[in-house]
């Protein structure tokens, strides 16, 4: 059996499971905590949902796959979107006000760079439909995957290419806050456990799982991730109540996504992949290189210090981008402004964006 594509390319069907269930989900639960565990340990960015992606495709290519429901994935998708908009940083809306041209030519050169990236791939024919479009989007990693779907692109090759960018980006900010004499201070260790507001917990949890039912019901593309993302934003902002996610929910909420989606590989999906993966580094060097560029700009024109200007412009990885922000001697809410902005901008303009650069591929096809 074979899967179509947007392009006409066909992939192996997934194998059929052939090991008991119990089996599968202890296998599941064990290798997931095993990786975790370990990227934990080396600090690899979005751990908590990239080792459970792995376990999935390791399994899902060896037999060993199991169903996850669609009504587990939605919820898990409301719970991140509520996350996300519990992180938006005070500051933003004054951030913006102050700087809003630095914002504006900061956020459209690091998206039209991409965007450029992203077009030559598909140009290229490296991925199929607007897949290489969705995957080449900076920043809003978790969101431009769940997003994807809902518009046509294929979401395991978008998750496999907006992960591979974070890695690289968190990896390259490191090297570059390393070279220029700052000493990162160590993340500190996360309270799993911690004793929340259970009132101001449960109206947080039944909100987004409200917002993303709505969003799957009105069969909105990234609506199941897009209203508890606007819901949570007007709760942060309006300081009606607080958003109130403990670490231990957004870890299974992390693992039900990186199952989804690890469990929709097959064995034809992870070789292309793997084919794809020099071609997919290079673009992620790029513009790695071209938002350095934009970084040398800010500090010459806007006397923006120098690597307060290059985690700003660094192309994802915003999670990490605010550890390491947190942990030197940097204006830390400018950078964080910078990167939600863009992450707000990418957002709103994705589908948009895939459909209008997609179109050259087509008509060459």
């Amino acid at each position: 059996m074979t899967e179509k594509h947007p392009r006409g390319r066909t992939f192996e069907a997934k194998r059929p499971a052939t090991w008991p269930v119990p089996l599968r989900w202890t296998a599941l639960l064990l290798i997931s905590s095993v990786i975790v565990f370990l990227a934990e340990l080396v600090h690899l960015p979005a751990a908590l949902l990239l080792g459970p992606m792995a376990t999935a495709v390791l399994m899902a290519t060896m037999g060993g796959g199991v169903r996850i429901g669609n009504q587990g994935f939605t919820a898990a998708q409301g719970i991140v979107g509520m996350m996300i908009a519990s992180n938006m940083p005070p500051s933003l809306f004054s951030e913006l006000k102050s700087d809003w041209p630095i914002f504006i030519v900061g956020v459209f050169s690091t998206v039209l760079a991409a965007a450029f990236l992203g077009w030559l791939m598909s140009r290229a024919k490296l991925f199929p439909g607007t897949t290489a479009i969705w995957g080449s989007s900076p920043g809003a990693a978790a969101a431009m995957t769940l997003m994807s779907a809902g518009y046509g692109a294929d979401m395991r090759l978008v998750a496999f290419m907006q992960y591979v960018r974070v890695v690289c980006v968190v990896l390259a900010a490191t090297i570059v806050a390393r070279f220029m004499g700052v000493t990162i201070v160590e993340e500190q260790a996360t309270i799993w456990f911690p004793s929340i507001d259970w009132l101001a917990f449960a109206i947080t949890i039944v909100a987004a799982l409200a917002a993303s039912w709505l969003g799957m019901r009105l069969k909105l593309p990234g609506g199941p991730l897009l209203l508890p993302l606007a819901l949570g934003m007007a709760m942060k902002f309006s300081g009606i109540m607080p958003i109130v996610l403990p670490p231990w929910v957004l870890a299974i909420s992390f693992a039900v996504i990186g199952w989804g989606i690890g469990m929709r590989f097959t064995r034809d999906v992870v070789a292309h992949a793997a084919r794809a993966l020099p071609r997919v580094l290079l673009s992620v060097f790029a513009l790695i290189a071209i938002c350095g560029c934009f970084a040398a700009g800010l500090v010459h024109f806007a006397g923006i210090d120098p690597l307060s200007a290059y985690l700003a412009t660094s192309p994802g990885g915003a999670d990490s981008v605010a550890i390491i922000a947190a942990s030197t001697n940097v204006d830390v809410p400018f950078v964080m402004a910078m990167q939600v902005t863009r992450f707000i901008f990418v957002v709103i303009t994705g589908p948009a964006t895939a459909r209008l650069l997609s179109r050259g591929s087509r008509i060459h096809e």
